[in-house]
């Protein structure tokens, strides 16, 4: 394992002996997903492949603690706000980012880099890439696997009080999940999902709208077997309704008995442009693109990607 500190000092540009020149691609970020680190294996090895793409990149992976278990951890416990506010300092104070970079978010990750778009973007970011990342919540809690005892502890915990306080406070999927069938409690409850989706009118911010609005590419990609993800369609900006509020959108899209799929076009969030996102596809600045396959389950279908939105 390299060590966390070299990683945070150096990025990864030097562990992979890379020299920095004038064509230096734009520099890249990563945000992990829930259940990885900054540096864990896979993480590692995603960044050098990435710089058999574009040689000499200067990689940088975000992190919230520097012990690998406790980055880890925080994925699943933490305050979200908080956490996306010591990643804006942690980016802010590196100096190879400070020109602006690219991004990309694995799951959570994703949604929390949009976070960072919409609430700081200094230095700025050209590119925001998100896998399988729930931009509309989830509104359900996924199976863990067996033997993951963290990943089950937390499941229970969320389940039994998604939207009190605690759960809200310290419970990371907790700040994300949108249940359509109690949005009133979400609306009143949830700080962060409800925040950089501008969905309470009160407290819209309108720098929100304008950061987002100033990327250049916003690369939403969806996984084809999502399970983890519910709906999956949320890594789409798709949300589902449920009961009375099904009738505004038609039976054509219903999933299942009592369930209707918004898609991002049919949102108000959309068609409102709370968040800058409507003003960014109208000119051609949101691309949806799909992997085949399960949550995260990447394989080679990062790497066209990678190709034409990194670096």
């Amino acid at each position: 394992m390299l060590p966390f500190m070299a990683l945070r000092t150096v990025s990864l540009v030097s562990l992979f002996g890379l020299v920095l020149t004038a064509e230096t691609p734009r520099p890249l970020v990563l945000w992990h997903g829930l259940g990885d680190s900054a540096i864990s294996e896979g993480m590692l090895e995603f960044a050098a492949e990435i710089t058999t793409v574009h040689p000499g990149i200067f990689i940088h992976s975000v992190y919230i603690e520097e012990d690998i278990d406790k980055d880890r951890q925080a994925g699943f416990y933490g305050n979200v706000n908080e956490q996306v506010q010591l990643v804006s300092e942690q980016i802010a104070a590196i100096s190879e980012l400070e020109g602006g970079f690219d991004a990309i978010g694995f799951s959570q990750g994703g949604q929390f880099l949009r976070a960072y778009v919409e609430r700081y973007n200094s230095p700025p970011v050209h590119n925001l890439i998100t896998f399988g990342s729930q931009h509309m919540g989830i509104d359900d809690i996924p199976v863990c696997k067996p033997r993951d005892f963290l990943c089950q502890i937390a499941r229970r915990a969320t389940k039994a009080g998604v939207y009190g306080s605690w759960a809200q406070e310290n419970l990371v999927q907790a700040q994300y999940f949108r249940d359509p069938a109690n949005l009133a409690a979400y609306y009143s409850s949830n700080t962060f999902l409800t925040s950089i989706n501008n969905e309470i009118a009160e407290t819209r911010n309108e720098t929100y709208a304008s950061n987002l609005a100033s990327l250049n590419k916003l690369v939403l990609i969806i996984f084809t077997e999502d399970k983890t993800v519910v709906p999956k369609e949320s890594s789409w900006f798709g949300s589902e309704v449920v009961g009375d509020d099904q009738l505004a959108y038609g039976p054509q899209r219903v999933l299942a008995p009592g369930r209707t799929l918004v898609s991002m076009r049919e949102q108000p969030l959309y068609q409102e442009d709370w968040i800058g996102l409507r003003e960014l596809d109208e000119r051609g600045g949101v691309e949806f693109l799909v992997c085949e396959g399960a949550h995260m389950q990447i394989h080679d279908c990062w790497e066209d990607i990678v190709r034409e939105f990194a670096g």
